[in-house]
């Protein structure tokens, strides 16, 4: 069974949404416009600023890539996902692949969270018309306290894909939790030089490479 591409309507509401994300982009850039390649660089790698950046960016959709959702669909369709945490939901493209993997795998949980409550809304929808809304949990607000409680005793899959700076501190919620041979997926990953620097560690207890455009691949060892 292979939900993400034989279910018309959630495969036909993946077109449309990748859709709007890419007409999205000239209101992405003029969103940020006034801010200097240097500001957004600060801002991207502040654990207390970054809501200045994230703020005007509250009515686009910060989507993965197609081949990054994809890519999202096989690793939890190949580890047997049961639970899954995700950092940043946004407008839940990337929920969307991660919980048609969880259907596929004969159910589970996925926990995400996003802080804008607008894009909260509008991923609750887009759940619910994918059909996929009953293998999902959004937690609204903050990720450093939605995520600090009521997880899953094992995790099998965590995404980041929120506020760059934060990586670290949301591993740091999730890492004892993840089972040996867990994936851990950060997109943008080249944003957050801490987080690199502790995953590519040898001591680190993770195997970690960059995998496509941007995007950090490392799967917990023990």
């Amino acid at each position: 069974m292979t939900t993400l591409i034989s279910s018309p309507e959630l495969a036909g509401l993946l077109d449309r949404l990748f859709a709007q994300a890419s007409a999205a982009d000239e209101e992405t850039q003029l969103a940020v416009a006034d801010f200097s390649d240097e500001q957004q660089a600060r801002l991207m790698r502040s654990k207390t600023d970054y809501r200045a950046l994230y703020g005007r960016l509250n009515n686009v959709p910060l989507a993965v890539s197609r081949e990054t959702g994809a890519l999202l669909y096989m690793l939890a369709r190949g580890a047997r996902a049961r639970n899954i945490v995700e950092f940043g939901t946004s407008f839940g493209i990337s929920t969307l692949h991660l919980a048609a993997a969880l259907r596929d795998n004969g159910g589970g949980r996925l926990i995400t969270s996003e802080f804008e409550p607008s894009k909260v809304a509008r991923a609750r929808d887009n759940l619910a018309a994918g059909g996929v809304d009953d293998l999902v949990e959004i937690r609204e607000g903050d990720a450093l306290k939605t995520l600090r409680t009521d997880l899953p005793d094992t995790i099998d899959l965590v995404l980041l894909d929120g506020a760059k700076a934060l990586y670290p501190d949301i591993l740091d919620l999730v890492e004892r939790r993840l089972k040996p041979g867990a994936f851990v997926i950060a997109d943008n990953a080249d944003h957050s030089p801490d987080y690199l620097a502790r995953v590519r560690s040898p001591a680190s207890g993770y195997l970690s490479v960059p995998f496509g455009e941007d995007v950090e691949l490392s799967m917990r060892l023990g």
